[in-house]
């Protein structure tokens, strides 16, 4: 089995690790939050598995090195936010915690891309990027929505209206690069579809 493939299987398996150890983190309610004790435990195990998840990486090199890396980190700084979320239980602390998520898998998509090269390596950044966008404005978006001002409906509706420019415009961005592949006419026709589709005519 080559490297890269390792890799793979371990990258899937952290990031698959990830939401199940955060769970452990995640506050069962908005009004219980947890302890201090359990918050400082949280936070040592996180440290304690990245220690154990990096270690695993160091059979593995180059760009396998790389992504097995990229998804330890990512778990460790899910589970530090997830434990963060649970013991401060604000609305602003669970966005952190999804902005976690969404940051760990762009690193580990951005580093699969360094595997590709050309338009393809171009769209997978794009298409990473995009993901970014998206999962970023929606953690805003529930923020908002559990924020309990007066005007907490404008707040939402303003925030969704972002979230969902913000995400077209990253999905427009992937789809320009798309027609990037293409040449004259078809080139041309592609772009012009993906004006019309997202609105930039």
């Amino acid at each position: 089995m080559s490297k890269l493939m390792i890799a793979m299987y371990v990258a899937a398996g952290l990031a698959l690790a990830g939401p199940a150890a955060a769970q452990m983190y995640a506050p069962k309610t908005a009004s219980t939050p947890t302890t201090k004790d359990v918050y400082t435990a949280a936070k040592a195990g996180a440290d304690a598995q990245y220690k154990i998840d990096k270690d695993a990486c160091s059979s593995l090199s180059g760009n396998a090195n790389d992504i097995c890396l990229a998804a330890a980190k990512g778990k460790e700084g899910i589970a530090r936010a997830e434990a963060e979320a649970a013991y401060e239980n604000t609305p602003k602390a669970r966005e952190s915690a999804r902005v976690a998520h969404a940051q760990a898998s762009y690193d580990v998509a951005i580093e699969k891309c360094d595997e590709l090269a050309g338009n393809s390596k171009d769209v997978c950044v794009k298409q990473a990027k995009s993901e970014l966008v998206k999962g970023k404005s929606e953690a805003k978006v529930d923020r908002v929505t559990a924020d309990t001002n007066n005007d907490a409906t404008t707040k939402q509706a303003d925030a969704r209206k972002e979230a969902q420019a913000a995400a077209r415009d990253a999905e427009f961005t992937v789809a320009i690069e798309k027609c990037d592949v293409l040449a004259g006419g078809a080139k041309d026709t592609c772009a012009d579809g993906a004006r019309m589709r997202y609105g930039k005519i």
